[in-house]
């Protein structure tokens, strides 16, 4: 067994065994929902932070630099962006009412603010979304035990959902917290040691440079965080930004907060890192297409730089930080499924008096069908962005409108919320179909999906 393999196994095991031992100390339902609105700022960081790197801002985003060079700072860069408008413009408000009405989930404030409908609209959407990310971050898992092992990548998947299910299923989000503080951790000093070494061994960025001047098509783009257009920035931003605002996920998160101080400085902090941390995997995408420039499978350029181009030990740390993304972003989107389950649809499941005991079993039981589902679609996806894609596209173009405008529209409707849903998904995937996802008058399919939710949520307000 490698050195690579070695660690990532012992890793994956602390994070079980620290889930387990975590558990014992959740104080009910309300401690696995949102940590009994106990999270301090540093801990309301991690935890976003944890989950925002994931298979997409990892392995994704250096198979974007590979691709497409500087300009892929946007991928993450709008994740950023996203994050901030979270955190001063709408966490605030969603949290005063998280607080006020002791709301859990999403669901919890669309039933507040809309109706039943719209928490069962949001469940259903929210699912088949959900599934995909989930599939995403086990996909990624998978690429890096097949470079560092050479195994079949469904070993890998199913060594990730089984750990990730393990230590969620176990402590909600009481014990996923402490355990992203400890994977922050990981992350930070790998990506502090592996940058700098992977550019130094191509002669800093001036070497990077010149190498790109042989290899890429077009260098100057390739060497451009502009480099791929207006369009293209559009085109990450209009998915991105959106989608970081309302994620379920990341609202319920902000949701364990223990005030609203905490939501602004824990989420507005971790999206300045977010802003800077973009050009970290981006780089390492680049050093690696100037080392393999005719890499066959892009999405294999982050796990074959640090397992091949670098020093063992440096190697071994920076894959096992990767496979700390992929689970860190694969137990928060655990989080949004078994607690839709648990709380959107548990009044249907076990009745509506549902008593702590029981809703907590189910929140488990949903975490653990949800992790069995999600190997079953990443053993059958082929792309860590193609599911990634369909979720935040998914995620936006249904909740957007309805969320913010529950927030800041005087007397919102209920039906105009379950108008919006319903103009949402289906506009996306015709735009998408009819002009082969290049959207209409240079807008994104995403953007007109998004403007037909809000004509049909004005349309249907009253």
């Amino acid at each position: 067994m490698n050195l690579a393999l070695t660690v990532i196994l012992a890793y994956a095991a602390v994070l079980a065994a620290a889930g387990f031992y975590l558990s014992r100390r959740l104080e009910g339902a309300g401690g696995f929902f949102v940590a009994g609105r106990k999270l301090s700022p540093p801990l309301l960081f991690s935890t976003f932070l944890a989950a925002n790197l994931g298979a997409g801002t990892t392995v994704g985003a250096a198979q974007f630099g590979y691709e497409r060079g500087l300009g892929a700072w946007w991928w993450v860069g709008s994740a950023g962006l996203g994050s901030l408008l979270l955190a001063f413009v709408v966490g605030p408000r969603i949290y005063r009412l998280a607080s006020e009405h002791n709301l859990y989930t999403v669901g919890d404030y669309l039933e507040l603010r809309y109706s039943r409908a719209a928490r069962l609209a949001t469940a259903a959407f929210l699912w088949i979304g959900s599934l995909a990310i989930l599939a995403g971050q086990l996909i990624a898992m998978g690429l890096v035990l097949e470079v560092v092992a050479g195994l079949p990548r469904a070993y890998g998947v199913v060594l990730g959902g089984v750990i990730v299910t393990a230590y969620f299923s176990a402590g909600g989000l009481f014990s996923s917290a402490w355990i992203n503080l400890f994977q922050v951790c990981v992350k930070a000093v790998g990506f502090a040691l592996a940058v700098p070494w992977a550019l130094d061994g191509v002669g800093g960025w001036t070497g990077l440079a010149a190498r790109v001047q042989t290899f890429a098509p077009d260098p100057d783009s390739y060497l451009s965080v502009t480099g791929i257009g207006a369009a293209g920035i559009l085109g990450y931003a209009a998915v991105l930004i959106p989608s970081f605002i309302v994620s379920p996920g990341l609202i319920q998160k902000l949701f364990g907060a223990r005030d609203e101080p905490t939501v602004r400085v824990g989420v507005g902090l971790q999206g300045l890192v977010l802003l800077g941390y973009a050009f970290l995997p981006v780089l390492l995408g680049m050093v690696a297409f100037v080392t393999w420039p005719d890499l066959e499978n892009p999405g294999l350029a982050l796990p074959k730089l640090l397992a091949e181009a670098m020093p063992a030990a440096l190697g071994a740390l920076m894959l096992a930080a990767v496979f700390s993304a992929e689970i860190s972003s694969a137990d928060a989107v655990l989080f949004m499924l078994s607690t839709s389950v648990a709380r959107d649809l548990g009044p249907a499941l076990i009745g509506p008096a549902q008593d702590d005991r029981r809703l907590l079993r189910l929140a488990r039981v949903a975490a653990v069908v949800a992790g069995v589902l999600g190997v079953l679609i990443a053993l059958y996806l082929d792309s860590i962005l193609a599911a990634l894609i369909i979720f935040y596209s998914l995620l936006t173009v249904t909740l957007f409108v309805p969320l913010l405008a529950g927030l800041f529209a005087h007397k919102p409707g209920p039906r105009a919320a379950l108008a919006s849903m319903a103009a949402g998904a289906p506009t996306l995937l015709a735009v998408h179909w009819a002009t082969d996802g290049a959207g209409l008058f240079s807008l994104t399919p995403t953007i007109v999906a998004i403007l037909a939710a809000a004509l049909f949520y004005f349309l249907f307000r009253r």
